[in-house]
């Protein structure tokens, strides 16, 4: 018998190994075995496919050892991998080492490790394992190479194997599990004293040790109140010690038991709607189930507060119902905080979270509980279409324009939302996307009838979306000719809504202080080492950082170029804006959002609980808080620098920025008040404003899908982009345009490029790009994705390119 297993590196293809007899009865589909690849790299892969065709060119090497009974990944799962590495041309290690959570990936140079339960008594071992022995006492652990050095031979995997059964040493990387259950310690009360008249008997005849009797008596107290009482809540709420336990342990009148416990803490399962749909959410209710019915994608088109989350939830109702599953995506991990809450009001601990934040052990218990059943909605980020579902139903792409659901580095760089329609079509399931501002090639699919559409445009409570005005910064002179940080229009503004008790949002899409500082003698600006890019100021930690590669640099007080000390700060970010806002406010509460201030787990919820309970008047913050986030008391939105939305070199920049600033004024008057949005801009003219001021998405629909006609692009191509990447600027050029000629015979139409990108250095790696715009037809896409494999393979032949880097990005945004 043969395995295919897929182990989680890059190989282009999966390898195949035999199957010793002893194995056979043990070995299933999707479950994890240990096998050896090259001479000594060892690796726990999972196994795709049993079959009896013996490998032509190669000899196989046997499985060594099954690690689980059961399978830790269903068919469907691997139907996904399978997809996503052929779609995204990548292998299906590197999506295995993608979606597995790293307890169950073990691979790497074997450790023995000493079991100090073993004591040093040596006599029962042989030769060679006395000799191992006494080397593991004194070291504590071996790696494999060690071990062969110290019997001079390279067979020692059977002194090993006797070494491990006789108990002597355990092996840390392949057979000891990283993942280890959490256990508590639980105090019970000794069986005899549940009989209430000796239990009183026992605390009216107590006469010595009166700490131990104040313990017992807070032992009945939390037994009495929360049902179970653990040691580390015992100790904590009684002041006690661990020796007057221990003396009522010895006693005989308290017992400690050990369990296993969740890392994570779930609210009792029930589902409670307590809410009605409004009238026109019903009807879009009723629409979209009608639609899921003919087809097996529908989008709701819902304007920014209409009640689209209300929606979902009874949608969810009625799969929980069913027996069914549930996946509802999320782009951020900062939305999850937001709606997790709703969520758990009406569905209790039917409801799990599932992203990147979490510690590898509890990942794997919400692997688990995926895997059992056991949670029915999971709510997530892109990850978390990986997990093992056994009976999905549904899924729900909740803003499913947002770029953060495309992976970018590493490979697998698929695209979340739809990885997640493909892997709902696996089990027949259904699948909702939702958006205010939904992705051109989303509403296109939806509009030429490939998906369904139900459009929800009013606001909840028939609230009007919120007026745009514009702000002229070309009106407005600084002193020293620096970018308007804050206008007199929007501080006016600002003022008068925090006097009147409510809140403010700001947004600008840059962190740091400066973005860039320039020398005002000579023009000189401070670079990175490693990118071609200038460093950003960032004032609370007084450093320099590149916003690419992340290296920090002192401070800059003189000019490198000429020996001047006057600096011009150019540009602002969220702290130069906050730093402002506290001087001109000193009475405000301000605080700011973005990767800088939001690290932890649930630095975010923080953050957004705070604003939900009105102890922050000003919220400044790049995308972070633009991205479907609900607050009720918002009556001031600013978006302080539109023109750095609309002047990026990509074809889509009319969408994004639409997408932008029609999800931040979205935030403004969500309850009883409409609110408003201001704009900050130096061409209040610009067609794109235009468009956003009347909140039109068709007419900005209707105007990209011209323009995207005219020049082949999506939704009326497909793209693939290709980067190359080396050290020396002169070889990634030559490699790049010798790998564009060889593919100029057949796909010469479709090629632009090759080119150097805007930033044409990131990280010491030159680069150069490709870019494929392929007509919309399966075949050709599917032969080209072959033939620009195979022509990075040959590139690589030649020993001038070996060490040239070329990665592919299909459907790139």
């Amino acid at each position: 018998m043969f395995a295919e297993i897929i182990i989680p590196a890059a190989l282009p293809k999966n390898y195949t190994w035999s199957v010793p007899a002893h194995l056979q009865e043990l070995i299933k589909v999707g479950c994890r075995v240990e096998v050896n690849l090259g001479k000594s790299k060892k690796y726990a892969g999972v196994v795709k496919r049993l079959h009896e065709e013996k490998p032509e060119f190669f000899e196989t090497k046997d499985v060594l050892n099954v690690l689980d009974a059961e399978p830790v990944v269903f068919e469907e799962q691997l139907k996904l991998w399978d997809w996503i590495a052929s779609y995204y041309m990548c292998s299906e290690g590197e999506v295995m080492a993608a979606a597995l959570p790293a307890h169950f990936k073990l691979s790497s140079e074997t450790i023995l490790v000493y079991n100090e339960e073993y004591g040093d008594d040596f006599s029962s071992l042989d030769h060679d394992e006395y000799i191992v022995g006494e080397a593991l006492l004194i070291k504590k652990e071996l790696t494999l190479s060690e071990i062969q050095e110290i019997l001079d031979s390279h067979n020692v995997y059977p002194v090993i194997n006797r070494m491990i059964q006789k108990k002597v040493c355990y092996v840390w990387e392949a057979l000891k599990q990283t993942y280890a259950p959490k256990k508590e310690i639980y105090i019970l009360l000794n069986p005899e004293y549940d009989n209430e008249d000796k239990l009183s008997d026992l605390l009216n005849n107590w006469t010595r040790a009166p700490k131990q009797m104040e313990l017992l008596l807070s032992y009945l107290h939390l037994l009495k109140t929360e049902g179970e009482v653990v040691k580390s809540s015992l100790l904590k709420k009684s002041g006690a010690s661990e020796a007057q336990l221990k003396g009522l342990v010895e006693k005989n009148i308290l017992r400690t038991e050990k369990r296993n416990v969740d890392r994570i803490q779930y609210l009792p399962k029930n589902v409670t709607i307590d809410f009605e749909l409004t009238e026109i959410q019903q009807i879009a209710f009723e629409q979209v189930r009608e639609q899921l019915q003919g087809k097996a994608v529908c989008l709701l088109h819902g304007v920014t507060s209409s009640g689209k989350t209300n929606i979902y939830i009874r949608l969810i109702e009625e799969y929980i119902k069913q027996g069914k599953q549930v996946l509802y995506m999320l782009p951020e991990i900062a939305l999850t905080s937001q709606v997790i809450r709703r969520l758990q009001k009406h569905f209790g601990g039917y409801i799990g979270i599932y992203h990147s934040k979490f510690s590898q052990n509890e990942r794997v218990e919400i692997w688990n509980k995926v895997k059992n059943g056991e949670l029915r909605v999971i709510l997530g980020a892109r990850s978390s279409v990986f997990l093992p579902f056994q009976n999905l139903g549904l899924v729900i792409c909740d803003e499913e324009h947002d770029t953060s659901f495309k992976q970018q580095e590493p490979a697998p760089r698929y695209n979340g939302r739809d990885a997640a329609i493909y892997f709902a079509s696996l089990f027949g399931a259904k699948t909702l996307l939702g958006s205010g501002t939904p992705s051109i090639e989303s509403y296109y699919n939806a509009a030429t009838g490939k998906y369904g559409l139900v459009e929800l445009l009013q606001r909840y409570g028939d609230l009007k979306l919120p007026p745009i005005q514009f702000v002229d910064t070309r009106s407005i002179v600084q002193k020293d000719k620096s970018k308007i940080i804050l206008s007199p229009a929007l501080i006016e503004a600002v003022k008068e809504v925090i006097e009147r008790g409510k809140q403010v949002i700001l947004f600008q899409n840059r962190r740091g202080y400066a973005p860039y500082q320039v020398c005002s003698v000579c023009g000189w600006i401070p670079q990175c080492k490693y990118c071609d890019v200038s460093l950003t100021y960032h004032k609370l930690s007084n450093k320099l950082v590149c916003h690419y590669c992340g290296t920090t640099y002192p401070p800059v007080h003189t000019c490198a170029a000429c020996g001047s000390d006057k600096f011009v700060q150019r540009n602002f970010g969220t702290e130069k804006i906050e730093e402002q806002l506290q001087e001109i406010f000193p009475e405000a509460k301000v605080a700011r959002m973005d990767i800088d201030t939001v690290k932890g787990k649930n630095a975010h919820d923080v953050l957004i609980q705070q604003f939900e309970q009105k102890r922050i008047d000003i919220l400044v913050g790049t995308q972070m808080v633009v991205k479907g986030l609900d607050f009720d008391n918002v009556d001031l939105v600013g978006i302080l620098d539109a023109d750095g939305l609309l002047h990026f070199a990509d074809f889509r920049v009319h969408e994004r920025a639409f997408q932008l600033m029609e999800q931040v004024s979205g935030r403004a008057g969500r309850k009883e008040e409409t609110g408003k949005v201001l704009v900050q801009t130096s061409q209040p003219q610009h067609p794109l404003l235009q468009i956003v001021q009347q909140h039109d998405y068709k007419m900005m629909f209707t105007e990209e899908l011209k323009k995207r006609k005219e020049f082949a692009y999506p939704p009326f191509s497909r793209i693939i982009h290709l980067t190359f990447k080396h050290k020396i600027k002169e070889v990634v050029e030559r490699a790049a345009v010798h790998y564009a000629n060889t593919l100029k015979n057949k796909y010469g139409n479709y090629i632009v490029g090759p080119a150097e990108p805007v930033i044409g250095r990131i990280r010491n790696q030159y680069l150069m790009e490709l870019l494929l715009k392929l007509p919309r037809d399966s075949k050709t896409i599917n032969q080209c994705k072959k033939d620009l494999l195979e022509q990075i393979a040959i590139l690589h032949q030649d020993k001038s390119f070996r060490s040239v880097t070329v990665v592919a990005d299909v459907d790139a945004v």
